[in-house]
């Protein structure tokens, strides 16, 4: 059972953003403070507050405590001394392709390994602004989900990264299999997402959600199943899992998102078949136009070629 409880904004806190008074009144760091903000697990009368809000004289925070069998089931960690493979370093910027099982950063409720960790334990230093926890991130992929990712060494990179993202000039090519045949074959979804109203852990497409832009192409068909290249325009969380299950076509092996659990084993895969397969952005320091590719890892070239015989 979840367990809510409330804590007074004492005065040195009044107008301090919320992040910071969370992280203060709990004892914990900012990030975890954001993370519990952003999953809609703190409160003021009733209403779910912003990470930039600021705290006002009177306040009574109520903060909901979740145990872990709410989490998002299934997210399979990867050893501590997993290899990061690099595809690329400077001093800006580092490209990895990343494997699944390491999250993005630190966060609350993960206890397996990270990003930022396994590159300062291969020799990378990253330092910029902010919370150590994130230092570097201008991007991120679901613990699941494997393949290129950038993280930026420096803050001058890191505000130059970060804009390119926002501004949508970054081009983000996934690779994915999903259940039957997307009709039509090549097309656009356009569907605001937001939190999933029953489990903090999933999102869905929901009215007053944040927009979001996923343009799909069938590559190749499959008796049960069809490979496809992912373009996106926006970057939500899930995005593509969230998109591909609402129109019926779930990523293979996405339990979350409403996969079939059968298929999934008979093809060996434990977790979503979605692989970040090309990135491609401005260099911050010498604004040339760098692109980079990452192969598929072992686990999705094997269920793609068990994919010819599923259903036989």
């Amino acid at each position: 059972m979840s367990e809510t409880r409330t804590y007074p904004v004492t005065d040195d806190l009044i107008g301090e953003r919320a992040d910071v008074g969370v992280a203060n009144l709990l004892g914990i760091s900012r990030t975890q403070a954001v993370d519990l903000i952003e999953s809609f697990s703190v409160f003021v009368d009733g209403d779910p507050i912003s990470k930039s809000d600021r705290l006002k004289k009177g306040w009574l925070v109520d903060v909901i405590s979740r145990p872990a069998s709410e989490a998002e089931p299934s997210l399979i960690a990867a050893p501590f001394d997993v290899e990061l493979p690099v595809i690329y370093s400077d001093d800006e910027v580092v490209v990895i392709n990343k494997p699944f099982g390491v999250a993005a950063h630190a966060s609350v409720g993960w206890t397996g390994p990270n990003v930022l960790d396994l590159l300062t334990s291969q020799g990378h230093r990253i330092s910029t602004s902010g919370d150590v926890e994130r230092q570097g991130i201008v991007q991120r992929l679901d613990v699941g989900t494997s393949g290129l990712m950038v993280i930026t060494k420096n803050e001058d990179s890191f505000t130059d990264l970060k804009q390119q993202f926002r501004d949508r000039s970054v081009m983000k090519v996934y690779q994915t299999v999903v259940q039957g045949y997307p009709d039509p074959g090549s097309g656009t979804i356009d569907a605001p997402i937001g939190r999933h109203p029953g489990a903090d852990y999933r999102f869905a497409v929901i009215a007053g959600g944040k927009p979001s832009v996923t343009h799909y192409d069938t590559l190749e068909m499959f008796r049960s199943a069809s490979l496809l290249r992912i373009e996106l325009e926006t970057g939500r969380t899930h995005q593509i899992r969230v998109h591909m299950s609402a129109v019926r076509h779930p990523c293979v092996g996405d339990l979350t998102y409403g996969a079939d659990p059968k298929m999934a084993a008979a093809l060996g895969l434990t977790r979503q078949w979605l692989h970040a397969i090309e990135l491609e952005f401005k260099h911050p320091r010498t604004g040339e136009q760098v692109r980079f590719t990452a192969d598929l890892p072992i686990d999705l070239t094997l269920a793609l070629e068990r994919l010819a015989d599923y259903g036989n």
